[in-house]
């Protein structure tokens, strides 16, 4: 079963397994691929495939990835308040602790990047954007995701009920610089935050008021 989803996403996502120059090649022949395992977990949240490869040197051998479940790309979202950063405290499982992180999720079919960072915006701290600028993407971790996240700056004019289902505690606004301090003293470890506020530093959207 697992090398039929492999096959289908293979024809569905092709783009996810193409093949470059130099690179490590992804083989196709059923046999290779019925040794290496195909699809390993899908949920709504995590696609888990084995590859099975050549490495540039020429031997063979399998490569884990986690792939987003669906095409659509996930975003994060800078909220800047009268131009200071609006952060939350995340509960996240996966490392068990607290994390200081802007707002961030999967993308939604049928919604554009921007309408995707306003919804994030909306379910999370309860509010609406004035302004959403883009700031690029980012793959958060090349090394083991295809995940390709588009990242935002949106002006909002205030905050309304947190998500804590999803284990929101409190939000915390700051100027921006207090924000990069908290970044480089450890306080902000999170990845996609600490791209979103480089990006809106080279972008020149740091600490401006509407």
């Amino acid at each position: 079963m697992s090398n039929q989803r492999y096959e289908k996403l293979r024809a569905e996502r092709p783009e996810l397994f193409r093949n470059e120059p130099g690179g490590i090649e992804i083989l196709t022949d059923p046999a290779a691929v019925a040794a290496a395992g195909g699809v390993l977990h899908q949920d709504a949240y995590m696609l888990l495939v084995r590859d099975p490869v050549r490495f540039p040197d020429g031997s063979r051998g399998t490569y884990i990835r986690s792939l987003s479940p669906t095409p659509e790309q996930g975003c994060a979202v800078l909220p800047l308040l009268d131009g200071d950063v609006v952060l939350i405290e995340h509960f996240r499982h996966s490392t068990r602790s607290w994390h200081w992180e802007v707002p961030r999720g999967f993308g939604t079919a049928g919604l554009s990047d921007e309408e995707n960072a306003a919804k994030e915006l909306r379910e999370e701290i309860g509010a609406v954007p004035d302004e959403v600028i883009p700031l690029g993407e980012v793959h958060p971790d090349t090394g083991l995701s295809s995940h390709r996240v588009s990242l935002f700056a949106a002006r909002i004019s205030g905050t309304g009920p947190l998500d804590k289902a999803e284990g929101i505690r409190r939000c915390l606004t700051v100027p921006f610089a207090e924000a990069e301090a908290m970044v480089g003293d450890g306080r902000i470890t999170d990845a996609f935050t600490i791209a979103a506020l480089m990006r809106a530093r080279l972008a020149g959207v740091a600490g401006e008021a509407p």
